[in-house]
């Protein structure tokens, strides 16, 4: 039988395919789930401490009581990726995601077999999994298509909390899975009307040599959108800004592109159809792309294609965090 990867559970390893919670668990009845998913450059992880601050404040917030400390959780995070290792190929990354529910509800708590408090995940598998339908991007960039579904504001639900009740981000990719052509990707509103962010993204326009993304109130903050604003404007000297855009200003914009963490920067050339600025990945765009693969020491494009390519690359005809797929 073929060795499975290793997953964390609540203090043990077990393979994979037995990695369970119960179909009582909170998660499955309200989406009652905080989670992060990172990745690594040449097997090392990226920002995971950040990660892990984001994972504790959110746990934080919705009040799951868990004893695990966030230095434990690092030190468990290295463990599954020391476990899975071995059964990575070479140019493998490690695309980690840690799960955190609060368990069963309280008509449950007595089913006989079923472990009682919050569930701790650490799962671990190729980043090719991920990105592997996303390699052309580079060349022709996305078409973000504004919905009608609009991104939830904090003064109704905090979306600052990274949580699995993500039916909004699911309603806007199955409408914009009827758009006409292919690279069709979400991009919502706030309730006022302004950008906000993807559906697993964040978002930025460039304009006159300045880089602009939505302001934070009403968004995910994205680690990758923070490294951006915090370390690669600064590093180039660009001036970044977090203000209101309107999709006005985004078909004006010279460039635009997305942020997240497993294909870093990818070029957004069109809304709604209509091209922004020359229709490619702009000059800033590339710049920023390319001094990130220089800090982590990996051609992220190059990587990202020869994935693309691979035999290995993952199932393509479902949904994923970024596009609706119904066959």
């Amino acid at each position: 039988m073929e060795k499975q990867r290793q997953v964390f559970l609540n203090g043990k390893f077990i393979p994979e395919s037995e990695a369970k919670i119960s179909i009582y668990d909170s998660a499955l009845m309200f989406g009652d789930m905080v989670f992060e998913m990172t990745r690594s450059f040449n097997k090392k992880q990226f920002k995971l401490r950040e990660h892990l601050e984001r994972l504790y404040a959110s746990i934080k917030y919705l009040r799951i009581p868990i004893e695990m400390t966030i230095d434990e959780m690092e030190k468990n995070v290295y463990k599954t990726i020391e476990k899975n290792d071995p059964m990575f190929e070479k140019d493998d990354e490690h695309r980690i995601m840690i799960d955190v529910s609060r368990g069963l509800l309280g008509f449950y708590q007595d089913v006989i077999g079923l472990s009682k408090g919050p569930n701790i995940i650490i799962a671990d598998f190729p980043l090719r999994w991920t990105v592997a339908s996303m390699g052309h991007l580079f060349d022709k960039g996305i078409n973000a298509v504004i919905t009608s579904q609009r991104t939830i504001p904090a003064s109704l639900l905090e979306p600052k909390v990274k949580n699995r009740s993500r039916i909004h981000y699911l309603m806007a990719n199955i409408e914009v899975s009827g758009q006409a052509g292919e690279d069709n990707w979400a991009l919502l509103l706030d309730p006022d009307g302004f950008i906000a962010e993807g559906s697993g993204d964040n978002f930025f326009i460039v304009k006159d040599g300045k880089l602009i993304t939505p302001e934070p109130r009403n968004i995910l903050r994205g680690i990758s959108r923070q490294y951006v604003i915090d370390e690669l404007s600064s590093q180039l000297k660009i001036p970044c800004y977090e203000k209101n855009i309107e999709p006005y200003d985004v078909m004006m914009a010279d460039e635009a592109f997305m942020t997240a963490t497993p294909f870093c920067i990818l070029p957004v050339t069109k809304l709604n159809g209509v091209q922004i600025g020359d229709g490619k990945m702009g000059k800033i765009t590339k710049k920023l792309l390319d001094t990130w693969s220089e800090n982590v020491s990996v051609d992220i494009i190059a990587q990202i294609k020869k994935y693309s390519k691979s035999k290995k690359a993952g199932g393509k005809s479902a949904p994923t965090a970024y596009q609706f797929k119904n066959k």
